[in-house]
């Protein structure tokens, strides 16, 4: 910790502003000890962390470190063919169009074009960028849904996808090597633009998009879609013009937008959490939706790639509807409406999400792929199936909120899926259905699955260690039953063994390592542990089936109760 904060006080040229608050930090000692105890990691998808000087910190420097690794890793890579150039996009938040440029300028020290938005854009129109101007990679800068104080570096491969752990393995040890983030060569953007290793994408990426978008509909905009009425919230992001403009070509003519969210704003002054995963995001869509009588209330995440959908429950009140209970309903319409599905259709889900999912696609003969948490596994998945031809593609999801319907993009795609959930619940008000009407019917059909997380934000050295210890209890000592229901099978991702408890057999899971467990009990239900990778914290996944809500509901609650009761002994116990 010392040789790095000792290497920043010392330097010269050190930025001003990082210089001024590192000065105030110093009457801070536990907040400095954090900050410069390490470098900041760069994990599996890239780097994500709070705004502040030091190594272990979002800023000018970090942000230079975790491009030379990408740019060295391309350089090995791809050799000559780095003159394809990478595509950069940014969102809203703070310091975005400064770290953009500072990727720009790093990658143009070892000759690599940048292709640079020359305005925020969405997260899923860099994975469609990259594919379209035949990039070699991307990046974008964003900490999607975290808080103001946050920002990231996300790196995406030639195929527009998030990269996956064998191409991440790589640039992580690119990364680690470089000692010193002070000292990294970079050329000034003046200079950048006069070797063209740096070019500028307008709205010509937007119109091909945009184009794209049309497909996802399958031409089946009718009346309905301009009956329908929409209330729509970018939550301060980058989604406001390619939704509006993705809605209105496929004939939705009500479009009320929340003024008070519309414009970029990257302290999210309106909302608590810019997550469309957190019911209070959608407070002032709630009171726009009610005052202009709005069929559907639908919200962005910051960059783009999450979307929240909000319809009126069976007492009329708007009632903002799960990652899973979205996934399914949108997997069920798509799959309904689409009269040549083929033999190798495949749906792909992540580990923690919904098994309603793996239920509906059954129903219409479309088999279902899990992948482990995120959706660089499902864009990673779709790859695979066109280089071998033994699958297509049809669908993807994750319970947090990440949809993707076309492969034009190979990321989760809030754009699409906004454009798509909002014909669905065009075409059910048609049949006279609200989109929880028509859920209650998939649950008749295919039993209530009901689904929920908890989770646990431990910050510092001591909070990561106390999720250590909360995996390595569970792992030590693992679930034998919980809720009065067996655990049937043992899920250890990390070693990638599945233990059957009943005939005391184990299996190989053909999935990468991943620090994560999960028990799959009794009647369908199942738990599982996962520390998360982007933020301080551990999440506890419940997911539980019966005939009947009530019943669901009641296991549910018994379940997380049983789980969480053994996790606060364990947290107070390693206070």
């Amino acid at each position: 910790m010392q040789e790095n904060l000792l290497r920043w006080e010392n330097d010269e040229y050190i930025d001003k502003d990082l210089k001024d608050i590192l000065e105030t930090m110093k009457s801070q000692p536990e907040t400095l000890e954090d900050a410069f105890y390490k470098h900041l990691e760069f994990g599996t998808g890239g780097m994500r962390g709070e705004l502040a000087p030091g190594t272990n910190r979002m800023n000018i420097y970090t942000v230079r470190r975790a491009a030379e690794g990408l740019a060295l890793y391309i350089e090995d890579t791809y050799g000559e063919e780095k003159q394809k150039g990478i595509a950069v996009a940014y969102d809203s938040r703070h310091k975005s169009p400064e770290f953009a440029m500072e990727t720009a300028k790093v990658m143009g020290a070892h000759g690599i074009p940048t292709f640079l938005f020359d305005a925020l854009r969405p997260t899923p129109e860099l994975s469609f960028a990259i594919r379209y101007l035949k990039a070699v990679g991307g990046v974008v800068i964003t900490a999607s849904h975290n808080p103001p104080e946050y920002n990231g570096f996300k790196v995406y491969n030639e195929d527009g996808g998030q990269i996956p752990p064998h191409q991440a393995k790589q640039i992580i040890e690119k990364v680690n090597k470089i000692e010193n983030e002070l000292t990294i060569p970079v050329i000034e953007k003046s200079r950048l633009e006069e070797l063209e290793l740096l070019q500028w994408i307008g709205g010509e990426v937007d119109q091909v998009y945009l184009e794209q978008l049309k497909g996802i509909t399958q031409e089946r905009a009718t009346l309905a879609n301009r009956q329908l009425s929409i209330v729509f919230t970018p939550l301060h992001g980058t989604a406001y013009d390619l939704v509006v403009k993705g809605l209105k070509q496929s004939g939705f003519e009500q479009i009320h937008i929340v003024e008070e969210q519309a414009n970029p704003d990257p302290n999210f002054s309106t909302v608590e959490s810019p997550n469309p995963e957190e019911h209070q995001a959608f407070t002032k869509a709630i009171e726009l939706g009610s005052n202009v009588g709005a069929d559907i209330l639908i919200g962005t995440d910051p960059d783009a790639d999450r979307l929240g959908v909000a319809a009126k429950d069976s007492e009329g009140d708007y009632k903002v509807l799960t990652g899973n209970q979205l996934g399914v309903l949108m997997l069920d319409y798509l799959l309904s409406h689409n009269q040549d599905i083929p033999e190798n259709a495949m749906m792909i889900k992540t580990i923690v999400t919904s098994e309603m999912g793996r239920a509906v696609a059954n129903y219409y003969g479309v088999n279902t792929l899990d992948t482990l948490t995120g959706f660089k596994f499902i864009g990673e998945k779709i790859r695979e199936f066109e280089q071998l031809g033994e699958h297509q593609f049809v669908f993807g999801y994750e319970e947090s909120y990440g949809y993707l319907i076309g492969d034009f993009a190979r990321d989760k795609d809030a754009i699409q899926s906004s454009v798509f959930a909002s014909e669905m619940a065009a075409y059910y008000k048609e049949k006279g259905l609200t989109l929880f009407e028509a859920l209650e019917i998939l649950y008749q059909t295919h039993g209530y699955y009901l689904e929920d997380l908890e989770s646990m934000k431990l910050k510092g050295i001591e909070g990561a260690k106390k999720i250590t210890e909360i995996m390595d209890s569970f792992r030590e000592e693992p679930l034998r039953q919980a809720a009065s229901l067996d655990v049937l099978a043992i899920e250890d991702y990390s070693a990638r063994i599945r233990t059957h408890m009943k005939e005391g057999t184990t299996e190989a899971i053909d999935l990468p390592s991943s620090n994560v467990i999960k028990f799959i009990l009794s009647d369908d239900c199942w738990v599982c542990l996962r520390p998360s990778g982007t933020e301080p914290k551990i999440k506890f996944y419940f997911g539980m089936r019966s005939s009947n809500k009530q019943t669901s509901e009641q296991r549910l609650e018994a379940l997380k109760q049983d789980v969480m009761a053994r996790v606060t002994q364990l947290t107070f116990e390693t206070v």
